[in-house]
């Protein structure tokens, strides 16, 4: 296989209309001020909801501290969130997109996931990158510009503590010494990190590109979550390119499950106008001004049910495998809409052999 045919689905493929085990679904884990009680138990609702409802995973988004330069909300805490609906579910997979690993002391980080782990029964999936707000860096003690060394030395040692008795690992930035964390998970959770170019725009609080040392930290793990502002022409750039490298590298493509996070409020109407109207509400409730109208429509899931089917479908053509989605509301609502009126719609290329078991995470 070429890396073009690595990077788009073939247009004569075999392919099967998406369902839940597809789908993903963000916890919304966002908090407005005066909220209270009613919020708490519906969160636990809103988890019970994605599990009946037949979706693969509920997700959570990472931020240490208030991030209001683009989000006019604040987050729960990603891992202690995720241990609380852990709770209230039995099948459904937990994910984190992205933890933001340089934050984080590792044997700390450690301890924590081998907790979510063992009280989950082993369903954590460790969505993982570098970060990209610069005042959370400072907060905690560390530095932007030491984010990827920092992250990929968190990654060596979270890894060693969860796989093994009397850890010792000397780095730039972290030294443990005849380490040991109990209990440990029976199996590896499966690690997907976050990384690739996304739109450019003055807007984008990263420049647009792919760096090689994402590409590192993909090829050792197994699943890439390319960026929600990254279109899909760019997706499909970014994998061919990660699909060389991974070659080079010694790893095959198909090992690696391609995961988009995106935002999606459905408004099942054909009246575009309102529609638009409608979703910019609810967008605007999380969201801050700063990117603006045009922005946020040119890489989120804006539109009329058919306009979203499609940019679902561009994605999945540039080689994304599967999908979670945020809500912009607490309310479950939504999640039967979209199983009703759009996830049926896409078409996913059929998987074999290695491509199926990634799916298979």
């Amino acid at each position: 296989m070429s890396n073009a045919d690595a990077a788009t689905v073939p247009a004569d493929a075999a392919t099967v209309p998406g369902d839940a085990s597809r789908f993903g679904v963000f916890l919304p884990s966002y908090i407005w001020a005066g909220d209270g009680a009613s919020r708490v138990t519906g969160l636990l609702d809103f988890a019970r909801e994605v599990e009946r409802l037949g979706f693969d995973s509920i997700f959570i988004t990472d931020h240490v501290i208030a991030a209001k330069h683009f989000y006019d909300v604040s987050w729960l805490d990603s891992l202690t969130t995720l241990t609380f609906v852990a709770a209230v579910t039995e099948r459904v997979r937990l994910g984190t997109s992205i933890l933001i690993l340089p934050l984080r002391h590792p044997v700390i980080l450690a301890k924590q996931i081998a907790t979510l782990e063992y009280l989950s029964r082993d369903r954590y999936i460790i969505g993982g990158g570098v970060g990209w707000f610069e005042p959370e860096f400072e907060a905690v003690g560390t530095h932007k510009r030491e984010r990827g060394r920092r992250s990929d030395e968190v990654l060596d040692i979270l890894m060693a503590l969860l796989s093994s008795e009397n850890v010792t690992y000397h780095g730039e930035f972290y030294k443990v010494d005849d380490v040991t964390i109990d209990p440990r998970p029976a199996t590896l959770p499966p690690v997907w990190i976050g990384g690739g170019s996304q739109l450019a725009s003055d807007k984008s609080p990263e420049p647009p590109r792919f760096a090689e040392s994402v590409m590192a930290r993909v090829a050792r793990s197994d699943g890439w979550i390319p960026r929600p502002t990254s279109p899909p022409d760019q997706i499909a750039s970014d994998w061919q390119a990660l699909s060389a490298y991974l070659r080079d590298h010694g790893r095959d493509p198909r090992d690696i499950a391609v995961v988009h996070e995106n935002f999606l409020h459905y408004v099942p109407s054909g009246n575009r106008e309102a529609v638009l109207r409608e979703q910019h509400a609810a967008y605007a409730r999380v969201m801050s001004e700063a990117r603006g109208d045009d922005y946020l429509e040119s890489v989120y899931l804006f539109g009329t049910p058919d306009e979203i089917v499609a940019k679902l479908q561009a994605r999945v053509d540039a080689g994304v495998q599967y999908f979670v989605l945020h809500t912009m509301t607490p309310d479950p609502a939504q999640l039967e809409l979209w199983l009703r009126d759009v996830i049926p719609n896409v078409r996913f290329p059929a998987l074999e052999g290695a491509a199926a078991a990634a799916h298979q995470l």
